[in-house]
């Protein structure tokens, strides 16, 4: 039998600071990232997975996350699958479920090799369909004593004008304010459009971040616009790509960066 040394949360709109180990079922897992990160570099994944539902998902997910300390997963659902890949990882999981109903929720998804030490959940409602989008805010401590924050962001999709686009991006301002370390701010932000993604750019550039940009850019898109995005801040950029793959409607972004 494998033994189950992985930890999963979930949470819903609400923050919670650890300290420490969470249970005794993850007392073989670290709360500081590795001190490799200086050499290896910082890698991720960022990927809308379309809720698990196309082939081979779970094949793809186990190749991209070779060598990866962090998988940002948006439309994720916690199926025995998914679990069973978490088992098998020996990964820590925060979930800020957008959609909760009895038999499953949905919604952004962050996976990590350590401990998150603060936790932050959002969420807004489609105007249109009711239903909610997630945003999920991570911090974790690095080697270096600096903490790294993660915002893992699946974005209003249906909406008449942009004003609640424009809500969702800036109830997250507050806290990328108030952290002092590198930031990574990633995942699907439905830029369908040019005002959307005007928004987006100019909140970004405000809060001093740089986006991540591709020489072969096969980001999934919408209305000739990319809806899926990088952005850093504190952090050198060291290689980026995007994947493509059938497993999903959307190909997963994997990027590295330096923490120097």
């Amino acid at each position: 039998m494998v033994k189950k040394n992985y930890f999963l949360r979930k949470f819903i709109d609400h923050a919670i600071k650890t300290n420490g180990f969470i249970s005794r079922s993850d007392n073989n897992l670290p709360i500081i990232m590795p001190q490799s990160l200086e050499s290896e570099g910082l890698r991720i994944i960022s990927w809308n997975i379309y809720k698990q539902q196309r082939q081979n998902w779970f094949s793809v997910l186990n190749k991209l996350v070779i060598d990866k300390h962090l998988i940002l997963l948006q439309e994720a659902q916690p199926s025995p699958q998914l679990i069973k890949f978490i088992i098998s990882q020996n990964l820590i999981v925060d979930q800020a479920p957008a959609i909760v109903l009895p038999q499953y929720t949905s919604g952004v998804m962050t996976l990590s090799r350590s401990h998150s030490i603060y936790c932050c959940s959002l969420r807004e409602q489609e105007p249109l369909i009711r239903l909610p989008k997630s945003t999920l805010i991570t911090v974790y401590s690095l080697y270096n004593r600096r903490n790294l924050m993660i915002i893992n962001i699946h974005a209003i999709n249906f909406s008449f004008g942009l004003n609640i686009y424009s809500r969702q991006l800036h109830n997250i301002e507050k806290y990328i304010k108030r952290h002092e370390g590198p930031i990574i701010f990633a995942g699907d932000f439905n830029t369908w459009n040019r005002q959307r993604t005007n928004i987006l750019k100019h909140f970004t550039f405000s809060l001093g971040m740089k986006e991540v940009n591709f020489d072969i850019d096969v980001r999934t898109i919408i209305f000739g616009y990319p809806i899926d995005h990088v952005f850093y801040r504190n952090l050198i950029l060291l290689d980026a790509e995007v994947i493509k793959t059938k497993s999903s409607d959307h190909n997963p972004i994997s990027v590295k960066f330096s923490v120097k």
